[in-house]
């Protein structure tokens, strides 16, 4: 991983545009190949950001300044113009275990995973642990008109989670391969959604979905199964 900070301007241009004026921000450039931009508030949510898989061109603006040129493979482009670098480092971080969920938590995905349906009719995975360049959406699913569905699983349902799924959302709905039968939508699902977390679910056009552990692992007894 590549960390640099520096004074830069930021523009984005691709499905929107985007400008961030000359500050001193944090770049990220991590081996998978994604790009990140961060300031030092917006807690964890980079100011913007490239997925992999993409290009990285380092050059010089016509004023003289050093110009670095992201672009996706949908054509999207991320023009970071330099002014001053206070800081360039790279480090080997080597292969990250992942998170390590509890245990309701973790089973609560796998008996997901086996059963996609019973969050929404019609409903089948396409993949647990789809990676983004902000981290892992516990389920990737179709729902029966083909369209993409990011599912985010706790056990307890809060602001922060729906928090997490919008990001998701936000990357996730700049990739054409997902959202050729539509926009990738969400699915919030809890064994307990909080108030709060349900209404700013709703307000985002996120689906919230309650549910029953018990039920689950019934599906999932093993002294029903032959083998």
């Amino acid at each position: 991983m590549r960390l640099v900070v520096a004074r830069c301007q930021i523009d984005y241009a691709g499905r929107l545009t985007a400008h961030l004026p000359m500050a001193t921000r944090v770049l990220m450039l991590k081996a998978d190949g994604s790009v990140l931009v961060h300031s030092d508030g917006g807690s964890y949510k980079p100011l913007n950001w490239m997925s992999p898989p993409c290009n990285l061109t380092e050059g010089t603006a016509e004023d003289g300044r050093v110009e670095w040129k992201v672009t996706s493979r949908t054509d999207d482009t991320l023009r970071i113009l330099i002014e001053e670098i206070h800081h360039d480092s790279s480090h080997e971080l080597g292969i990250d275990p992942g998170l390590q969920k509890d245990g309701v938590e973790r089973h609560l995905q796998e008996l997901l995973a086996e059963h996609p349906a019973t969050l929404a009719p019609g409903l089948t995975l396409v993949r647990r642990e789809f990676p983004t360049a902000i981290g892992p959406v516990d389920l990737m699913c179709r729902d029966a008109g083909g369209a993409s569905v990011a599912v985010e699983i706790k056990r307890r349902g809060e602001i922060d989670g729906v928090e997490q799924l919008t990001r998701y959302l936000e990357l996730l709905n700049r990739d054409p391969l997902l959202t050729t039968n539509g926009a990738v939508r969400g699915i919030f699902a809890a064994q307990a959604i909080k108030p709060q977390a349900r209404v700013l679910a709703e307000d985002r056009g996120i689906t919230c979905a309650v549910v029953d552990y018990d039920a689950l692992r019934g599906l999932d007894n093993a002294e029903d199964r032959l083998f």
